[in-house]
C-alpha cells in the first residue's frame, strides 16, 4: 500500500490531474473522492471524464446519488453524501464490478459496500486556489497508477 501527495495551483490543474490519472485505469477500478465541499471532487471528476473520452457536460450527481456517462471505458459518477445514515443499498455491486470506472464521492458513509481492492483520493484545500491532493491505494495495481502519475 503506497501513498503519495501532489499539489495542484487551481482547478485547471487539479482537472488535468484527474485526466492523466484515466489514462491508467483498467476496467472495474474504483477511485474513492473525500473533501470538504468545493475541495474539487467534482472538477476532478470533470478531468478524468475528459480523459475517458466523455462527452457530456459532468456535474455532481448530489441529488440523483449516480450518474453514468459513455467514454472509453463507463463512468459511474457517485455522490453518496445524501446515504449518511441510511441503510439504502442502490446496488453498487453491479457498479463496482461492471468494466467501468467507479467514482464514489464522500465514500466514508457506503464503507460497508466498497471493495477492498480500490484507489482512495483526498483533496484538500491550500491557500487561494491550490489544493493537496493525496493518493492511497489498497493493491499492487494501484501502486503502479501511484507510481506512473509521479512520473
Amino acid at each position: 500500500m503506497s501513498k503519495h501527495q501532489l499539489v495542484t495551483n487551481n482547478a485547471n490543474e487539479t482537472a488535468l490531474l484527474g485526466e492523466k490519472l484515466a489514462s491508467l485505469l483498467e476496467p472495474g477500478d474504483v477511485l474513492t473522492l473525500e473533501g470538504d465541499l468545493g475541495a474539487g471532487k467534482t472538477t476532478f471528476t470533470k478531468g478524468l471524464a475528459k480523459g475517458l473520452g466523455v462527452k457530456r457536460t459532468v456535474n455532481s450527481p448530489t441529488f440523483t446519488i449516480v450518474k453514468e456517462y459513455e467514454g472509453r471505458l463507463p463512468l459511474y459518477h457517485m455522490d453518496v453524501y445524501r446515504l449518511e445514515n441510511s441503510e439504502e443499498d442502490i446496488g453498487f455491486d453491479e457498479y463496482f464490478n461492471s468494466h467501468g470506472i467507479s467514482v464514489v464521492e464522500w465514500a466514508k458513509f457506503i464503507e460497508e459496500y466498497l471493495p477492498e481492492e480500490r484507489l482512495n483520493i483526498n483533496i484538500n484545500y491550500d491557500e487561494g486556489d491550490s489544493r493537496t491532493i493525496e493518493f492511497s491505494s489498497t493493491s499492487s495495481h494501484f501502486d503502479s497508477v501511484i507510481s506512473e502519475l509521479r512520473s
